[in-house]
């Protein structure tokens, strides 16, 4: 895990100085809020619809027992004992005094964190695979390239006022944990023939308003030629991108509007230019930081007691079969802490729970902690001897959820609870979701199956790669869902189409029910997955299911 250099603490606590003495000036008057506004958005600081929030980074989605306590800490102190983890590997506060957030950032950087660049039109908090270093299909950890952009974005001139924020997420496996397409920039790592390390490069991809996949611009990027690459596409974007429109000024329509050949041959012009002036130094810095993530000491313990728990006890068998996930050692196990218990909100974590987990880490997980884009925790290397021990403590602490993957393991953004933006509540949909299909006792017999819920345009939740997406929109002053289905976040990624007319708040559980049943009657097999059934299907008996009463005016 990455320890800040004297360099790093030194900015980091200039950072916080500097934004002490920006606050002070807007308490003062001596800054109204417009001249305020630019300011604490470079320090992840919202206004948001009731008061204040701080947006965390948590780089790449790695954490210690340290940091996780100070996140407690905070929450304890500044906010109101909880914290909610974001689809983008962040954590925010919602309801800070404006006073006390440099405060909350100095706390920050006692434990090497901050808040920067999780707002704003720049190179946002770079995402990765929350099983990188651990996975048993990772071809290499792909969280020392994420360590290397964020020095590298991080107050980087050229980049500091873009059109619009731009998103990177890179993963190490062929499978995609990261949901690389759907960034303004998407980075694969993989080798070539002679087994030499570079990066399939993907750019344009995006949600929101006009949700696209991106293209592949690159299918081998030598790892040499890396910050160079990268940095002659934000050039050229930075030099094309429109800023007339808002809606308009993300890489997506830049790519979308100039055709991807046209791309990829400016940013190839750009690159000679580019590639002569970085003289290996990037590299020279990537292997200094790649020491720091080596992998633990791993232990050699019997597994005799891990299987005589996994037959005697139905539960941690149940735990054991849904939260976990193949590690590239035999004799060890990912772990996914679900923090979506039903009737919980997705991805808020209470002071309590993050002390626990934290504990745990320590503990029995060599002192490492994930947050994954699915707002839930990961302890990432767990010995299976020290499996069954684990999860009696996480019944302890009312985190034992088996549902990773499953109808209540639901992405959902704020919503209209908390964000200014939002034109729908999400959070009461995905938890009356969650309640109906436990009350139901079919969540084990439907199996894998992404919600992902979004309470505006802005797709915060991701609802365009759901299995089944909703998005909570204004009608006339009324909530109403829209519901796509077919989305996919994965390597196969697909952006889901829409069904139909929306639902009112009171309608679009039964909706969402109604398309379940209908999964459950067209599938081949019990084997059979939701989205391999709609691919098979297509929409319309779906759309027939979601929409009885036109059928009926059909007939």
């Amino acid at each position: 895990m990455y320890s800040y250099s004297q360099f790093d603490k030194e900015f980091n606590q200039q950072r916080v100085s500097q934004f002490r003495k920006q606050v002070e000036r807007r308490v003062e008057g001596a800054l109204t809020e417009e001249e305020f506004r630019p300011l604490r958005l470079m320090n992840g600081l919202y206004l948001q619809l009731h008061a204040y929030m701080l947006r965390v980074a948590v780089p790449y989605g790695t954490l210690n027992s340290a940091k996780m306590r100070m996140l407690a800490h905070i929450a304890d102190k500044y906010d109101r004992g909880y914290g909610h983890f974001t689809t983008r590997q962040n954590i925010q506060y919602n309801w800070p005094k404006l006073t006390d957030v440099p405060d909350m950032l100095d706390a920050l950087a006692e434990v090497d964190m901050h808040a920067i660049q999780t707002s704003g039109n720049c190179i946002r908090n770079v995402t990765s695979d929350h099983f990188a270093g651990a996975a048993a299909d990772e071809i290499e950890d792909p969280r020392p390239t994420a360590e290397l952009l964020r020095q590298w974005s991080t107050d980087h001139p050229e980049f500091a006022f873009l059109g619009r924020k731009f998103k990177i997420a890179i993963t190490g496996s062929e499978t995609d944990r990261a949901v690389i397409k759907a960034h303004d920039i998407g980075l694969r790592l993989r080798r070539n023939a002679a087994g030499e390390p570079g990066y399939q490069v993907i750019v344009g991809g995006g949600l929101g308003r006009t949700p696209m996949i991106g293209k592949v611009i690159t299918d081998f990027l030598p790892r040499a030629d890396l910050l160079p690459y990268l940095e002659s596409i934000l050039q050229v974007y930075n030099v094309l991108g429109r800023r007339d429109n808002k809606y308009k000024a993300r890489i997506k329509i830049t790519v979308h509007e100039n055709g991807i050949d046209t791309i990829r041959e400016m940013v190839e012009e750009r690159f000679k230019v580019q590639r002569a002036q970085f003289g290996g130094f990037d590299q020279k810095l990537l292997a200094e930081i790649e020491t720091q993530f080596a992998p633990p000491a791993y232990v050699n313990a019997s597994l005799d007691g891990f299987n005589a728990a996994y037959a005697a006890d139905g539960a941690f068998r149940s735990f054991v079969d849904t939260n976990l996930a193949e590690h590239k050692n035999e004799n060890y196990a990912i772990v996914s802490i679900s923090i979506k218990k039903h009737g919980e909100t997705p991805g808020d974590a209470t002071s309590d729970q993050m002390r626990v987990m934290a504990d745990l880490a320590e503990k029995f997980g060599h002192d490492e902690l994930r947050i994954s884009h699915e707002q839930n925790v990961i302890i990432p290397h767990v010995h299976k001897s020290n499996l069954y021990d684990l999860y009696k403590a996480l019944v302890g602490a009312d985190l034992a959820t088996a549902n990773i993957g499953k109808i209540s393991d639901i992405i959902a953004c704020p919503g209209m609870d908390y964000c200014a933006l939002a034109t729908a509540r999400s959070i009461p949909i995905a938890q009356k979701i969650a309640v109906r299909f436990d009350e139901l006792k079919l969540e084990n017999d439907i199996g894998d199956l992404k919600i992902k819920i979004s309470g505006c345009i802005n797709a915060c939740g991701h609802h365009h790669v759901g299995h089944i997406g909703i998005l909570g929109l204004d009608r006339a002053g009324v909530e109403n869902y829209q519901i796509t289905l077919g989305g996919d976040g994965s390597e196969d990624a697909a952006i889901g189409e829409r069904a139909g007319p929306g639902f009112s708040y009171d309608q679009i559980v039964p909706a969402i029910e109604r398309i379940v049943h209908a999964y459950l009657e067209l599938r081949d097999s019990a084997e059979e997955t939701f989205l391999e059934t709609y691919r098979r299907t297509g929409l319309t008996p779906f759309k027939a299911a979601l929409y009885p009463e036109t059928k009926i005016a059909a007939e």
